[in-house]
């Protein structure tokens, strides 16, 4: 099994998305010790919006693009073999301002390329990263599961199963800004919701 993590807060190793994210990789890798795992910190090491440079370069003929084009393509092209090559895919994706990090759009941006990533068919779009699993690990301040104002959900199960990604688990740690003693339950039932989910290789 290979593991793909996505990191995406700014918050570093204080980072509660982080510390949940890496509490599923830990179930997945005890359930197959075999596993490999590759992260990638975009709060770390972030990558640089899609504007319009990066969208010359993806226009223009590889023929034609100069090395700068040509460098940005191949950077994208390294975070889509990942995905590809990945079976499982544990994203850590905080709220910020009741949306998800600007990283992780900048991520999804990188990864969603026409006839790679996905191809328009007479049937509509049809995603092209089949046959993987994705556990996401949403921290929040407040509460906000299953509300009007939780918009991470419905964007993160639309363009992921655009791409293809199906089979999405979200585990919720929420409340995390009401004090210790809220922080500590959101943990402990974060950690439930792990258990059922039976996490097997």
């Amino acid at each position: 099994m290979n593991i793909l993590q996505i990191l995406s807060s700014a918050r570093g190793p204080a980072s509660h998305s982080t510390r949940l994210a890496n509490d599923i990789v830990a179930r997945l890798r005890a359930a197959d010790p075999a596993a490999t795992l590759t992260v990638r910190d975009l709060g770390r090491d972030p990558l640089p919006e899609l504007g319009e440079a990066a969208l010359q370069a993806l226009f223009t003929p590889a023929d034609r693009r100069t090395p700068e084009q040509a460098a940005r393509v191949a950077a994208d092209d390294a975070l889509i073999a990942e995905v590809q090559a990945a079976d499982v895919l544990v994203l850590g994706v905080p709220m910020y301002n009741f949306a998800s990090p600007a990283q992780l759009k900048n991520w999804i941006d990188a990864i969603a390329r026409a006839g790679v990533t996905f191809r328009y068919t007479a049937e509509g779009p049809q995603g092209l990263l089949t046959g993987k699993t994705v556990y996401v690990a949403l921290t929040r301040g407040g509460h906000y599961r299953q509300t009007a104002a939780d918009s991470q959900v419905p964007w993160l199960r639309s363009v992921l199963g655009f791409l293809g990604m199906g089979d999405v688990h979200f585990v919720y740690a929420e409340g995390l800004a009401l004090g210790a003693e809220a922080e500590a339950a959101a943990f402990a039932d974060a950690r439930a919701q792990i258990e059922a989910l039976a996490l097997a290789a």
